[in-house]
Parts: C-alpha cells; sequence; structure tokens
C-alpha cells in the first residue's frame, strides 16, 4: 500500500513511519495475490504432492494482525456465514511514474461464494473519495481519497476504510506487489492477452501495444499493466490491464504444465514461497481445499461504480456511484450471484 498518499489541501503528511514489521514485510512481499491463487488452483490438481506443497508453504507464510486494531462495534454483521469476503491490498513499488517513491494503490474486495463455485472480484479505484474513520493514532476521521487510510492507520484501518465504504464484513486479508507480476508471468512461460487497443508505452524502452492478440513475457506483462495515461479513462484502463493479467495467470497456471511438472512447480513455489503474506487467520490448506473448482472462467472483474473523476479543493479524485454501490455490495452480502454479475454488466 501506499506509504505516501495524495493530501486534502493544507494537510499535513503524517510523519510516524510504519512500524518496523510492516517496514520489512514490504521489502519482501512481492507477488502474494497470483501467488495466493496460484496455490488454491493447486488445490484442484488432486496430487498427493500438491498437498504436500501446501502444507509445507503455509509454515513460511509472513502472517499480518489485520483485525485486531478494528473496533468490532463498527464492523458489518456477516450476513452469509459460510460466503467469504477476502480483501487484496498491493502497490507497484517499482512503478517508473512514481519518482518522488509513493506508490500506486490496489485495493480488491474479492467475494467467493458461499459454494465456492465463483469469486467476484472488484477493484475500487485508489483515488474513490470516502470517509475515512479514525485511527487508533488519531489520524483520519475526515474524507479522503481510500488510499490515504494506510499511511494513516495502516492495514487494520483499510479494512475499517473499506467495511463503513462498502458494508461489507472482511474475512481475511493479502498483501500483493503487483511488480511481482514478471517474475510470475515468467514461471508460467508468458501469458497472452487481448489489447484493446493500439498504444505505446510511456516507459523505457517504450514498448508498442498493437490491438490484438498478443503473447507477453513477464516485463511485457508488467509494462502493460502499468499503462494508464495514454487512455482517456485513466486508472479505470489500468485497472482492467490488471484483471487481464491476472485472469491470463490463472487461466496459464491451472491448464498448461506447470501442476504437472514436479520440477517446474517445485522452481516455482519455492521462488515465490516467502512472497506471501495474509492475516493471522487464513489457512492457505483450507482455502486451497475450499476453492479446488476454481478456474479463471470461474472468476468475474468487476470495478466499483463511480460518477467520474473531478476535484475536491485541489487533489484529483474518484466519485462513488452511491445508488449502484449499495446495490453491488447488498448482493454481495446476500450472496446473491445473479445480481453481482448483472452489475458487472452495467
Amino acid at each position: 500500500m501506499s506509504s505516501q498518499p495524495d493530501l486534502a489541501p493544507n494537510e499535513q503528511m503524517p510523519t510516524e513511519e510504519p512500524p518496523a514489521p510492516v517496514r520489512k514485510r514490504r521489502r519482501y512481499l512481492r507477488i502474494s495475490l497470483i501467488v495466493l491463487v496460484v496455490l488454491v488452483v493447486l488445490g484442484g490438481a488432486g496430487a498427493l504432492a500438491g498437498g504436500l506443497y501446501l502444507h509445507s508453504i503455509e509454515k513460511s507464510i509472513v502472517r499480518v494482525d489485520a483485525f485486531q486494531e478494528v473496533p468490532e462495534q463498527s464492523r458489518p454483521v456477516k450476513a452469509v456465514a459460510d460466503a467469504q469476503n477476502i480483501l487484496l491490498l498491493g502497490s507497484d513499488s517499482r512503478d517508473p511514474d512514481n519518482t518522488q517513491g509513493s506508490r500506486s494503490d490496489t485495493i480488491i474486495l474479492a467475494h467467493l461464494a458461499k459454494d465456492r463455485s465463483s469469486a467476484q472480484l472488484i477493484s475500487i479505484p485508489r483515488d474513490t473519495w470516502v470517509h475515512v474513520p479514525a485511527a487508533k493514532g488519531g489520524q483520519g476521521n475526515r474524507d479522503a481519497k481510500i488510499n490515504a487510510a494506510y499511511a494513516w492507520g495502516g492495514i487494520p484501518l483499510v479494512v475499517q476504510t473499506v467495511e463503513s465504504f462498502t458494508g461489507v464484513r472482511v474475512d481475511h486479508v493479502a498483501i500483493i506487489d503487483f511488480a511481482g507480476f514478471q517474475q510470475i508471468v515468467d514461471a508460467v512461460g508468458g501469458v497472452d492477452i487481448t489489447v484493446e487497443e493500439s498504444f505505446t508505452s510511456i516507459h523505457p524502452p517504450y514498448r508498442h501495444f498493437a490491438e490484438g492478440r498478443q503473447h507477453m513475457d513477464g516485463a511485457t506483462a508488467l509494462d502493460y499493466s502499468r499503462q494508464r495515461k495514454q487512455f482517456a479513462d485513466g486508472d479505470f484502463a489500468r485497472i482492467r490491464h490488471q484483471q487481464q493479467v491476472i485472469r491470463a495467470i490463472l487461466d496459464k497456471a491451472s491448464t498448461g504444465g506447470l501442476l504437472t511438472n514436479p520440477g517446474d512447480l517445485n522452481d516455482f513455489l519455492r521462488s515465490t514461497a516467502n512472497a506471501v503474506s495474509v492475516d493471522n487467520t487464513m489457512s492457505i490448506v483450507d482455502m486451497a481445499t475450499q476453492l479446488r473448482h476454481l478456474r479463471g472462467g470461474n472468476l468475474t472483474f468487476l470495478t466499483n461504480p463511480s460518477n467520474g473523476t473531478g476535484t475536491v479543493g485541489s487533489e484529483s479524485v474518484v466519485f462513488a456511484d452511491k445508488t449502484k454501490d449499495k446495490a453491488l455490495y447488498d448482493a454481495v452480502n446476500r450472496d446473491a450471484i445473479p445480481e453481482i454479475l448483472k452489475a458487472a454488466d452495467n
């Protein structure tokens, strides 16, 4: 997550640094979203080796205290006991656009259906204007971009902010660094992406992406997933590209040779084991067992409904569409999958 969000006029950047364990985690968190989901996919392999790998990796996962500082009285009530909502938080810590060290935040609320037959991943743009509750240290308790929550109160305040905004109770948290796309894409032998319109990267070596289907290696896919300034809808295009890459990786990992080649699988898992960071209660083994039938085709990617962009003071922000948001997140709370999918079409 970003440690330096954009601030409102006259707002001072918090001077406190995150505690040392959090700083250490940020140095090592690389590809946890993809690793997490690919590990889940391994549960579908049905082989003893897959289970042994998962148990081995479970022991090395870095744990995050995501909920202890979230006041229980402020949290939404769990509506459907068997459904799960996982908050995926991330950054692109090596984004060339961030010349002053700020990081491009990614916030995804992943809903897992109670029968575990599907998952819906809802991206919340980092500039979405929301109310950030008060943090334990006194920061917050004001309207701001949603990515301000981490700098003011770490992961617990992000959980509290997302729960306040959506009305959905978060069951688990995982941490991401999208710069890890490159390693994962190369590990699965590259991915096939359909480029929606031709454009040229603004970053060296200034790759040209031609409209249509093309095979991308890790460096190319990472470059593709970073681009936003060439598009009329800016960060929304970046979100779509990230979603494309996530789906392509899942499809390649589950249908390619990775799961059936012990050597490749071992190299892949061992090289990424230290990248996984989840909350204290999440079990990768249990999750893999529950989601053994999940594949890219069972995933639906959405973006939080908005009323477009504008300014608040000197800040460029995204305004949430409160009516559509309420309908979407009410459906998530009720595990009403058809209604969630209908929201994806709107």
